[in-house]
């Protein structure tokens, strides 16, 4: 079957409000004129997306694999759109995609000054699916942090960050200058495949709330700087490695421009770059 992108659009905005009224009035429809095109795309589907009461929307795990798939790929939808409309154009456009707690800002500001005629973007890349706007054609460059997928990439290293543990700040490890790996064992950890969320900000909100702990890059940490957070150096955990990453057969020379500068400011960086603690 067609996927229909009007009606995804539809179901990915109660979705995100688990509310109909409120994603009507986002999208600009009638309220009754939303809930029959949901109703509509669950019959196209042939399954239920959302379970309804008087008060609340609720995902079904249906819909909440829907909704998973929905953002990549409305966003990849947009990306061609302007892609076609550059191309009809011809503006010369750039897209970096980065991941939490890595900043590109430097590289963009000095390739800019050398490249006026591209113009440059940036798309943030969700932590769980870091090579995900490579793929699908968002962006053409990822600073990412590994591991992903690298199968048809090209990395280039760039540097290694330690680890922190983020926990609430009564936890009674909280007072410690740092810990180890043997001290969180026994302790529910927030890295766990079955307890993915779907942005950090939601992760630290459940860390602050006692529902557990994470290991997380220390530019992450400190990027997401909280007071009912603290974040500990552990001193035996391995640290992440940061890099650039490209799809293995793009050779554009503004392309090859943008790493040459990358990899040459990234790496001085004095978080995230080889010149990082290890």
């Amino acid at each position: 079957m067609d996927l229909d992108l009007r009606k995804l659009r539809y179901f990915a905005a109660v979705a995100e409000h688990r509310h109909f009224g409120r994603a009507a009035e986002k999208l600009y429809i009638a309220q009754p004129v939303l809930s029959r095109q949901i109703k509509a795309f669950e019959q196209e589907l042939g399954c239920a997306l959302l379970v309804r009461t008087t008060r609340t929307v609720e995902l079904t795990a249906a819909g909440r694999q829907l909704y998973e798939e929905a953002q990549g790929i409305l966003d990849a939808v947009t990306a061609a759109v302007r892609r076609v409309h550059d191309a009809d154009r011809g503006v010369q456009r750039l897209v970096v995609a980065f991941s939490p707690g890595l900043h590109v800002s430097d590289v963009i500001r000095a390739f800019g000054a050398r490249h006026p005629d591209v113009q440059t973007d940036v798309v943030p890349a969700r932590w769980w699916e870091q090579d995900a706007p490579l793929r699908d054609g968002r962006a053409q460059i990822g600073y990412l942090w590994r591991t992903f997928d690298e199968t048809g990439l090209r990395t280039i290293p760039i540097g290694r960050e330690p680890r922190v543990a983020c926990m609430p700040a009564v936890h009674p490890l909280a007072n410690r200058p740092d810990i180890t790996l043997a001290d969180l064992d026994g302790e529910r950890m927030m890295d766990a495949p079955t307890r993915r969320t779907s942005s950090l900000e939601e992760k630290f909100e459940l860390i602050a709330a006692g529902q557990g702990i994470a290991l997380v890059p220390r530019s992450v940490a400190r990027s997401y700087s909280r007071d009912d957070l603290v974040h500990l150096p552990v001193t035996d955990a391995p640290g992440m490695e940061t890099c650039l990453a490209v799809c293995a057969d793009r050779r554009e020379k503004p392309l090859r421009d943008f790493l040459a500068i990358a990899t040459a400011i990234l790496r001085d960086d004095p978080y995230t770059g080889a010149g990082a603690s290890r």
